[in-house]
């Protein structure tokens, strides 16, 4: 590899990065409390809500990533009358699908704390709401954050799929380096961009459960 050759595709590899990084954050910052309304939808007594939750994570979990793309931005301009450029239909479905598993993650942190803490807080007086926002849901955070920081760490390696329909994120700046000088370097840097991305990704989230774990360890005493 020539240090030339790798200072000159830099700059179109950085600007990819950046619009990785643009996804991913649009999509953790919508996905992310979106979630939380489907996940107590799916949880819900009021059964057509709580269908309607069921079937939108259906959806979003049982069809694959790339297809929903595809939808988004084939589709949907020739179904309605909204047409979104390349990189609002990239967020727009990834925030759609991460949602889904979010709002999966959420109800199974949920509905694993034990059933006696609602009948306590209800002898308390406290309502069905009350009890939820005040008592479950902290402790639901706390069991949570392993399974969503596995997500997460996907979702970044997951953007590169928005490439399929022209998105100048990282993936596509390496593909298109690659195909105009027929060296595969760009897709070695892009490698080594995505192990820092993750990797960084993982340091933080085990943090995050350290400091959680700690919680749930005084908690405990």
């Amino acid at each position: 590899m020539e240090l030339d050759y790798i200072m000159g595709i830099m700059p179109a590899l950085i600007d990819g990065t950046k619009e990785t990084l643009k996804i991913f954050c649009f999509t953790l910052l919508f996905a992310l409390p979106l979630a939380l309304p489907i996940s107590m939808s799916a949880i819900s007594r009021f059964w057509p809500l709580k269908a309607l939750a069921k079937i939108y994570i259906w959806v979003f979990r049982g069809t694959p990533l790339m297809l929903q793309i595809f939808f988004f931005f084939y589709c949907l301009p020739m179904l309605t009358p909204i047409k979104l450029d390349r990189l609002s239909t990239a967020i727009f479905t990834f925030v759609l699908n991460y949602a889904a598993y979010f709002a999966e993650i959420y109800r199974g942190g949920i509905e694993s704390i034990d059933r006696g803490q609602r009948e306590a807080a209800k002898s308390l007086g406290f309502s069905r709401w009350q009890t939820m926002y005040l008592i479950i849901i902290p402790q639901a955070v706390r069991r949570v954050i392993p399974p969503v920081s596995n997500e997460v760490i996907t979702l970044i390696k997951d953007t590169a799929l928005v490439y399929v329909i022209g998105v100048p994120e990282l993936m596509k700046a390496a593909k298109d380096a690659n195909n105009r000088d027929v060296d595969p370097t760009a897709y070695f840097i892009a490698a080594l961009i995505y192990l820092a991305l993750t990797f960084i990704l993982t340091m933080i989230s085990r943090q995050l459960e350290r400091r959680y774990s700690r919680h749930e360890r005084k908690d405990a005493v």
